[in-house]
């Protein structure tokens, strides 16, 4: 039997990142990162070397990490996700501090393509003086975000259906998305982890913008007066997706940049009414 020092050493070259090597070292153990430390020497059962070389294989062959433990750490939040589910990103937290910074108190938020329930769930837990809603069009994603709600104990209500139609006569005083932004022929689609997440939650026409356009398109029907649209996109979609914002519907429209100096948010707002 091998000691856990050098199965650590031997995964960590072959992957080229140790912290992914104790990740999945870890995950197969059902013990934390900071085990290691305390039992570097102790050797390691047959069994669970053969399936900690099985979970490191499949991360070698380019599945996500996340995919194979199953779980991705979003706001301090443990979530699960799924190959159902977007795999929750740093960057995004941005949208989520946005979002607080713009919800009043007891407002209404809804959440577009809610995913594995990241961005609901995080504003839910830093509010839970708010209504959350959360929309996703698959149901399977659906599933996913309702689990981590009800492990995480947070209240969101969550429904099944594209962007706006399953909240018909609804509004908020904020809407956030994660939405679909790349570009249908964009060649990082076949690369990394994006070879594995939803296509349909990544993807949006020609320029990445087809859902953006949808969204603000709907977004006035469930905005109360002075409400926020608030967006994720690529680096490069700041200039576009504020060309999308008609002046005389909208108002106080910027895009934000996230840790990277990268545009990253953009939001408007609904105009108050003129009395």
């Amino acid at each position: 039997m091998t000691d856990i020092r050098t199965i650590l050493r031997t995964a960590s070259h072959a992957l080229g990142d140790r912290l992914e090597a104790e990740l999945l070292l870890a995950h197969a153990l059902g013990v934390n990162r900071a085990w290691f430390f305390a039992h570097a020497e102790d050797a390691l059962a047959a069994a669970d070397e053969t399936h900690f070389n099985e979970l490191v294989a499949r991360r070698a062959r380019g599945e996500p990490v996340a995919y194979i433990t199953g779980r991705r750490d979003f706001w301090s939040l443990p979530l699960e996700v799924t190959p159902a589910t977007l795999i929750p990103r740093p960057e995004t937290e941005l949208l989520v501090e946005l979002a607080l910074a713009r919800l009043p108190e007891g407002g209404r938020l809804l959440d577009l393509g809610t995913g594995s329930g990241a961005i609901a769930l995080a504003i839910a837990k830093e509010r839970p003086d708010a209504t959350v809603h959360a929309v996703d069009a698959s149901e399977a994603a659906l599933k996913v975000a309702q689990r981590n709600a009800r492990a995480l104990g947070l209240k969101v209500t969550f429904f099944h259906g594209n962007w706006f139609a399953p909240v018909t006569g609804e509004t908020y005083d904020v809407i956030v998305s994660n939405p679909p932004y790349i570009e249908d022929t964009d060649e990082h689609l076949g690369q990394g982890d994006l070879r594995f997440e939803p296509m349909s939650a990544l993807a949006s026409g020609a320029d990445g913008l087809d859902d953006i356009r949808k969204i603000i398109a709907g977004a006035p029907a469930h905005l109360a007066e002075a409400g926020w649209l608030l967006f994720e996109h690529g680096w490069n979609q700041g200039g576009e997706a504020r060309a999308l914002f008609s002046p005389s519907a909208w108002v106080d429209v910027s895009t934000l940049r996230d840790l990277e100096e990268r545009d990253r948010v953009t939001g408007a707002r609904r105009p108050s009414l003129q009395i």
